[in-house]
């Protein structure tokens, strides 16, 4: 082999290895960014690579879907009463009103 090459060769092969290792650190380093981060892996095809569910993922999704139900219809309880509320103390107000004025009314005569 020709000497020129094979300095040439020498040369290039440090800083190949050093790209290559940061090459793989950089992917290294993204991979474990998107799973921190929660952001779904990607196969060789850009296509969504995700975690198989265990047992105990898909009791926590029930626990929360069931806490969500109850939330939402104790909500729902919530608004009717406060409907109520209101319309207690708007009624009132105006039946009041009402009340002084015929008094008024009463005393004018």
């Amino acid at each position: 082999m020709d000497p020129d090459k094979v300095i040439l060769l020498t040369e290039l092969a440090p800083m190949l290895a050093v790209g290559c290792v940061v090459v793989t650190i950089g992917w290294v380093t993204t991979t474990w960014m998107r799973i921190k981060n929660g952001y779904p892996l990607e196969n060789q095809w850009g296509k969504s690579v995700y975690p198989k569910t265990d047992r105990e993922a898909v009791e926590r999704v029930k626990l929360l879907t069931n806490e969500n139900a109850e939330l939402r219809a104790e909500l729902g309880s919530v608004k009717d009463r406060l409907a109520n509320v209101e319309r207690i103390v708007t009624d009132d107000s105006h039946r009041l009103t009402q009340e002084i004025e015929q008094l008024r009314d009463k005393r004018a005569n």
